[in-house]
């Protein structure tokens, strides 16, 4: 239950910050997020295929 308090709190000061951030600002923020997810999505696939480990 404190875990799930303390998650919504956290997820209120974020969106709290978006909220006031430039939208322009905004967007580039969520494009960067985005990018450096697909890449390590592309990087964890690529070792799974090869057998090599990530870590």
């Amino acid at each position: 239950m404190l875990f799930l308090v303390a998650t919504l709190l956290l997820l209120g000061v974020a969106l709290g910050t978006v909220v006031h951030a430039p939208l322009s600002f905004t967007v580039v923020a969520g494009a960067v997020i985005a990018v450096w997810l697909g890449v390590f999505a592309l990087r964890e696939r690529h070792g799974r295929r090869h057998g090599t480990s990530a870590h």
